[in-house]
């Protein structure tokens, strides 16, 4: 019989909380719509605003700033529109973005292209606040978009500090934080956050629901979806009510499991003792603090997609990177960004734990790792590993 499988992919998707679960199924009984005045009405609403307080109170915000959406994509390009302002401000008409920024940030949402500058980053994929406050300096304010936490590193951007920059040049502060909820501890008034775009399925609910928090004194950003007035005008169409009431239980459970990350944390130093090991391999970000469930690494001459399916043959499931290229294999963006050459910017293989890891799924990877290590690493003599 064979053995059962090791989940080791929690960064693209995370299995579904019996809370999650539980409050789905209760929403589903809930015939009414949201925007009805009547008992059925008011009891589909109830569930959507009970959610909503849920998501506000775990990232330090007021129920009112919160728009729920499809998801943290949807998030993330509503962020990302011309004409933002705080009130009474200029509307801002250029973005700056990070170079290691999700797929659905670095498409610049509503921008146009020539509107647009990339930040970079350094050897661990972290942003400079000098630098961006060099280029923000003698020029009209900007949106910045910088996320939390990388999701194929795991490496923490300093977004209080990005924050302080981006606010004494008058601009606003878009921060990606899908992979940071229920990893870290996410508060948008510490860390001065103006927007903030979160998902569910990344902390145990459902897919296909996510919110956009929008900080107080704001002029847009503008809706996607225009129509009906739900979500305070903000975003029309009726609400995914049994997502929405999964996301909140979701919210309340990884919130209330945060303390159990430590464990997490020890397991992922075990994988990585075990990854270094082997003389090539290299750890990337290793250097800057990260998210205690994530490791991305690679090695000159391994080729992540046949990594990837060598993973899967032995009963585990790794990804090379981001989940949001239609399970193309490509060549990570944040690694190339990070200053690795071409060599490298194919080899990442992205291992991400979750609650239910135990130290015998991380012995299971490391013996598979060490099998197939050594077929898997073909050395070149034309490996690039630095770009400068």
């Amino acid at each position: 019989m064979s053995p059962a499988r090791v989940y080791l992919d929690w960064n693209a998707t995370t299995p579904l909380r019996p809370e999650a679960r539980a409050a789905m199924l209760a929403a589903m009984d809930a015939v009414g719509n949201p925007s009805s005045v009547h008992a059925e009405g008011r009891q589909a609403r109830r569930f959507v605003e009970d959610a909503r307080a849920v998501v506000a109170s775990a990232v330090g915000a007021e129920a009112r700033q919160v728009v729920f959406t499809s998801g943290g994509t949807e998030a993330n390009v509503m962020a990302l529109v011309p004409g933002s302002s705080r009130k009474g401000g200029a509307p801002l008409e250029r973005l700056i973005v990070s170079a290691v920024e999700h797929p659905s940030v670095m498409a610049a949402g509503r921008f146009s292209p020539e509107a647009v500058t990339v930040l970079d980053v350094d050897r661990n994929g972290v942003v400079d606040p000098a630098r961006l406050r060099e280029l923000l300096a003698d020029k009209p304010p900007a949106l910045v978009s910088v996320m939390a936490a990388n999701n194929e590193t795991g490496a923490l951007q300093p977004i209080a500090g990005i924050a302080e920059v981006v606010h004494e040049a008058g601009g606003l502060l878009h921060v990606d934080a899908v992979q940071a909820l229920g990893k870290i501890s996410i508060n948008i008034s510490e860390l001065q956050t103006d927007l903030l775009s979160i998902s569910a399925h990344k902390i145990g609910g459902p897919k296909g629901v996510g919110a956009l928090v929008i900080g107080d004194g704001l002029t847009g950003p503008q809706p996607l979806l225009r129509g009906g007035g739900q979500e305070l005008s903000r975003r029309a169409g009726t609400e995914n009510v049994i997502g929405i009431n999964g996301f909140g239980a979701a919210v309340k459970a990884a919130v209330a499991a945060l303390p159990e990350m430590a464990k997490i944390a020890e397991l992922r130093q075990i994988l990585e003792a075990g990854l270094r090991q082997h003389n090539d391999v290299i750890v990337f970000a290793q250097d800057a603090p990260r998210l205690p469930n994530t490791i991305l690494f690679g090695a000159p001459g391994l080729r992540a997609e046949t990594a990837v399916i060598g993973f899967d043959l032995e009963g585990i499931s790794v990804s090379s990177g981001s989940a949001c290229s239609s399970g193309k294999v490509q060549p990570s963006h944040v690694i190339e960004a990070m200053g690795y050459g071409p060599e490298l910017t194919r080899s990442g293989i992205r291992v991400s734990l979750g609650w239910t890891t135990t130290e015998s799924d991380v012995e299971r990877f490391l013996e598979a790792w060490k099998k197939l290590a050594g077929s898997l690493i073909k050395q070149s003599d034309e490996t690039e590993v630095e770009r400068f």
